[in-house]
């Protein structure tokens, strides 16, 4: 094994709090939000996952890279996070499946990472002052340069960032003999969800961001889907009026994530940014309509507002997160329409709740029927 010295490199977070670590050999700076991942696989699953756009990613689990990378692990075409903080970054792999090392797939797309870093007090940290604004600086440049620039990097609140994201132009995906067909508005949509929809015996539309209701009709579907996606779903105001046009012709509906929260403001219930947020692979949810708590996969930073959604006399929680009591999922009583704020698709894992696209089939045969 061949020994490296890595070069000093520091994390600065917007409160002024430094962290120091080493270069894992890419030079440069990364600005983003500071969050935290608590699951111990699929790195490779978050790196590309869309809703991680703008983010810088701390990893929990103190190996990175000890598998490799593999074509089929990939959420979308390329990395999403703005910068990566790890404890141990491994240039080596031993993975029979493995395609190359993580090192040359960040080298590839220009991720700048930071290792060596205590992640663990750095996480007690943020779970104690909140997400914020950080940069990573492997380039050496000067404390009070970076401080300036960190300065000038917009909050998430209130920041549009599905456009960043999305496809510029429409695709399909899946065999287009399929039963069902589904038009899908992409606002960051994971490679997975069109899987599992594929799989179901579905060929999927895939619509810019900015598409309008008579754009996804065209296509004839039986159902519609709103994908997840980053950043704050405020801004959004073309995909909370998709889903309010949806919603009022009675259309199968299926929301996830950033969509879930879409379907939430088209019905007048508020948004609003969490402390820390979550993000992990081992979240308990319960399932009121079942009984059963689930082990659910979780990225987001935005929730429902708990208060107005029970107010309103048109909807019902169906899930709620376990740690807090947020709103996990919802439907509508009088529409075809329901929703998830975490990931069913899990990929990497757990699949306790894959059944939910399964619903969503059932809701487009009731509908045709």
């Amino acid at each position: 094994m061949n020994y490296t010295t890595k070069q000093k490199a520091i994390l600065l977070l917007s409160d002024g709090t430094i962290f120091h670590g080493k270069s894992i050999g890419i030079s440069g700076t990364t600005f983003g939000e500071v969050c935290f991942n608590t699951g111990m696989t699929g790195y490779q699953e978050i790196f590309t996952d869309p809703s991680y756009f703008g983010q810088i990613m701390v990893a929990t689990n103190p190996h990175i890279g000890n598998y490799g990378v593999n074509k089929n692990e990939i959420e979308s075409d390329t990395i999403k996070i703005a910068g990566l903080v790890c404890k141990n970054f491994s240039n080596f792999h031993s993975r029979p499946h493995s395609e190359s090392n993580l090192f040359d797939y960040f080298e590839k797309q220009n991720l700048v990472c930071i290792s060596d870093v205590d992640t663990r007090a750095l996480v007690s940290y943020i779970r104690d002052n909140g997400a914020m604004n950080a940069v990573i600086c492997t380039d050496k440049t000067s404390l009070e340069d970076l401080k300036m620039a960190l300065a000038k990097v917009p909050d998430m609140k209130g920041l549009e960032l599905a456009s960043k994201v999305s496809t510029k132009e429409p695709y399909f995906y899946g065999d287009e003999n399929a039963k069902y067909k589904i038009s899908a508005l992409d606002l960051g949509i994971k490679t997975n969800i069109l899987r599992n929809l594929a799989k179901r015996d579905c060929y999927i539309k895939v619509f810019p961001f900015d598409s309008s209701f008579h754009d996804l009709s065209e296509f004839n579907p039986d159902g519609y889907f709103l994908s997840n996606g980053p950043g704050d779903p405020d801004p959004l105001f073309s995909a909370i009026e998709v889903a309010k046009n949806i919603i009022e012709n009675n259309k199968p509906l299926f929301g996830i994530c950033l969509g879930h929260q879409v379907i939430a403001l088209a019905n007048g219930i508020s948004t609003y940014k969490m402390f820390n947020g979550h993000r992990g692979i081992n979240h308990p949810v319960m399932n009121i309509l079942k009984g059963k708590g689930e082990i659910t996969s979780q990225n987001h930073g935005f929730a429902v507002n708990r208060e107005e959604l029970e107010k309103n006399q048109n909807m019902k929680i169906t899930h709620f997160h376990l740690n807090d009591n947020t709103v996990a999922g919802m439907r509508m009583k009088s529409k075809n329409c329901f929703s998830v704020q975490y990931h069913p698709e899990a990929s990497p894992g757990p699949h306790d709740s894959s059944y939910l696209f399964d619903e969503f089939i059932e809701n487009i045969k009731l509908s045709s029927s």
